[in-house]
């Protein structure tokens, strides 16, 4: 793991680690810095498609119970109305769409995060702890099909961090 001070330093050495064939690579900052996901040549995340279907499921739900309550559960005649009367349907269809929505987001961000997680290697770095506050960490994992711990080690040096540490298990 290579730490820098500087969020273009990070960046540079990601786009090197990626140009290197590193694959298996991750990086710690403490706030979001945009380059990084190109420079590691991340995949676009899923959530907008969890929330999609969240949103389409809260849709459904919304409008079948509605749908369910006023014509096949309790049919009743008001003012010479018809059971089915879609107008009367939409806002709790759309709040329900909104309720599902926000639901997806927020669990799909936790599973497509991996949270919570309580433990992870890195936390035995002694520095890492600067990860929230003013450092930027690059990680190479041990399981990239490129990884030789000297090589890895000497290519992270050659990057010019404050300092390369490993990662106990």
């Amino acid at each position: 793991m290579a730490e820098f001070s500087e969020p273009a330093a990070v960046v540079a050495a990601a786009r090197k680690v990626h140009e290197a064939g590193y694959r298996k690579v991750d990086a710690f900052s403490p706030y979001p810095v945009e380059a990084l996901t190109e420079a590691l040549a991340l995949p676009r995340s899923r959530l907008p498609l969890f929330v999609l279907l969240g949103g389409i499921a809260g849709l459904a739900a919304g409008y079948g119970l509605e749908y369910w309550a006023s014509v096949i559960e309790y049919p009743m005649n008001i003012g010479g109305k018809p059971f089915h009367s879609w107008p009367a349907f939409v806002p709790p269809a759309f709040e329900t769409t909104i309720l599902f929505a926000a639901l997806a987001a927020v669990l799909g961000m936790l599973a497509l995060n991996g949270l919570p997680e309580p433990y992870h290697p890195v936390f035995n770095v002694p520095t890492f702890a600067l990860a929230t506050k003013d450092r930027f960490f690059l990680c190479v994992e041990a399981t990239d099909p490129h990884f030789d711990l000297d090589r890895t080690w000497s290519f992270l040096l050659s990057l010019e961090p404050r300092v390369v540490s490993e990662v106990e298990q």
